[in-house]
């Protein structure tokens, strides 16, 4: 079991009416690099959010709370209230 710290960017572009549609998210190799992308995507999404969480990734097995980096835009409920 390798447990490590993961960073990915999530973004979301708008559906119909009020619906969100996540894209594929983007693992990154620092909380830098998450951070570029993130403010790179914002203008052309309906919301992302760029956050790090721990755990082992051939398990399965991550935090159930995220450390958010950044985000912008409209989000889940999940995202808004961190």
């Amino acid at each position: 079991m390798a447990r490590e710290t993961v960073y990915l960017v999530q973004a979301f572009t708008a559906g119909k009416g009020t619906r969100l549609i996540a894209d594929a998210p983007v693992r990154c190799r620092s909380p830098e690099v998450a951070l570029k992308r993130a403010e790179d995507l914002a203008p052309a999404r309906a919301g992302v959010v760029a956050f790090s969480t721990w755990g082992d990734a051939e398990l399965g097995d991550y935090d159930d709370e995220p450390t958010i980096i950044f985000k912008a835009g409209r989000l889940p409920a999940s995202f808004e209230e961190a």
